[in-house]
């Protein structure tokens, strides 16, 4: 196929897919996309990012491949050629996955019932419900996490051999329970393909053994259970104040941890503090290791922001990223929001992803209370940065590094602050005006021809705002 017959086919599919998507998702996600080759049945797409990959996946595959099939013909397979750094020209080739959203995450109606035992001899018979893009490769560790972290890959070699059993993992919402939980069961399967492996929420746990009673199956829901080698509840809290629900997981409970199978639980609190939950339960989920994931830290938080802007073939400036870190403080979920908001802005205004958009962005979806800058603040800060005490941009010190501590101060208190020069020099180090004016344009200079330097002055910047 010519590449002016492949550009018309795909102008074909365009004109099908516009009639049946609203504008604004038609212009932010398929405008961006290029056919590339139609090779052995194969049509590949180009897209500029893995974040368009995973959304048009995600969100647009349906009508993407009724779009194919009409304009190219039954049976026509697709692939993508992900751009991952645009600057070296380098890219990844990834073929859809060919089935439907629900299919891929598991949430197909059909799932909310616990099948027969006869009807799931066979460990490819179960589905797992696990989510595939949750891994440990992409499970940023941190001092927040490693002990979980650690817990878990312990489990995923060799399930139910560790002291690990049960392990139950806790902690506010968003801060990586359900990720680190589904890549347990996501390696358990590829390195014990033959373990029989389920991971579903507590709240479809009562889902399942209340149409069991209604059914009069509740021996066969028992029985299956009763199977499983690695089982996996999420949010254990939903199962608070369900009584018959409680005693009928005690009973799987005990039978599954009596034969050595391993069982992960997750909450957003503590055992301790799980109200209306049967103590004998509380008792059981101490038995192995309780095991926290905290807020994640500063550092924890600029690298989860890498990787994540890495894998999405994203560009963050260093900037950007500890602008975002210092002000979204909460929970990962809340950088991955700020992630999508920044590309999306990005994509449909046309904008690049720096320090202004940042803020816009957070200010709209983030709440937080900023501090007011101050003149000390300004001179804390600044001299935080540079591991230099504040005390000495106050002496009459010339030294090249507190010239320029004191400099730096005069210029950031002369952008942010209504004060005089007169003011802002009697401040810092009892200077006069003029020696402040000439600290702001030396600062100002330098920032137009020494990028580190500019990289410094923003990074203290994006520590004021926050």
């Amino acid at each position: 196929m010519t590449g002016k017959e492949l550009t018309q086919k795909w102008n074909d599919c365009l004109d099908f897919i516009r009639d049946n998507v609203s504008a604004a998702v038609y212009e932010t996600w398929f405008t961006v996309v290029s056919p590339l080759k139609m090779e052995n049945g194969e049509l590949c797409l180009q897209v500029p990012s893995a974040f368009v990959y995973e959304y048009l996946e995600q969100n647009c595959i349906d009508v993407l491949r009724a779009a194919i099939i009409k304009v190219f013909g039954r049976g026509t397979r697709l692939s993508y050629d992900i751009i991952t750094d645009k600057v070296n020209d380098i890219s990844q080739n990834v073929r859809s996955t060919n089935a439907p959203v629900a299919r891929i995450k598991g949430t197909n109606p059909a799932d909310n019932k616990a099948p027969a035992v006869a009807d799931a001899p066979l460990v490819q018979d179960l589905n797992p419900q696990l989510d595939p893009n949750y891994s440990f490769e992409n499970f940023v560790e941190g001092t927040s996490n490693k002990l979980a972290r650690t817990a878990a890959e312990t489990i995923a070699l060799n399930p139910a051999s560790s002291a690990f059993n049960p392990l139950f993992i806790y902690g506010s919402s968003g801060v990586g329970k359900t990720h680190l939980v589904n890549a347990i069961g996501m390696k358990v399967r590829e390195l014990h393909p033959e373990k029989r492996v389920l991971y579903l929420s507590a709240h479809l746990f009562h889902v399942q053994y209340v149409d069991s009673v209604r059914n009069n199956t509740l021996n066969d829901f028992i029985h299956f259970y009763q199977t499983i080698d690695v089982l996996i509840i999420d949010d254990m809290q939903e199962m608070a104040g369900l009584a018959k629900t409680q005693n009928t997981f005690f009973h799987i409970f005990n039978h599954l941890h009596l034969n050595h199978k391993q069982l992960i639980m997750t909450s957003d609190r503590p055992p301790k503090d799980l109200k209306d939950l049967e103590e004998r339960l509380i008792t059981r989920f101490k038995w192995g290791l309780v095991a926290e994931l905290e807020k994640p830290n500063l550092e924890l938080r600029k690298d989860i922001l890498r990787e994540k802007t890495r894998r999405d073939g994203l560009t963050f400036t260093e900037p950007v990223i500890d602008y975002i870190a210092q002000n979204v403080t909460e929970n990962v979920r809340d950088l991955e929001g700020v992630i999508v908001s920044l590309m999306a802005h990005s994509t449909i205004y046309g904008r690049e992803i720096d320090l202004e958009l940042a803020r816009t962005v957070i200010d709209k979806t983030q709440h937080h209370e900023r501090k007011p800058i101050t003149i000390d603040s300004i001179i804390s800060k600044v001299c935080d940065y540079y591991n230099i005490d504040t005390e000495s941009i106050q002496s009459k010190s010339r030294k090249h590094e507190i010239v320029q501590v004191r400099q730096i101060s005069m210029y950031l208190a002369k952008k942010y602050l209504d004060f005089s020069t007169s003011k802002i020099g009697a401040y810092i180090g009892k200077r006069d005006h003029a020696t402040v004016l000439h600290a702001c344009k030396m600062v100002m200079d330098q920032i137009e021809v020494d990028k580190t330097f500019k990289s410094d002055v923003e990074n203290i910047e994006s520590g004021l705002r926050c």
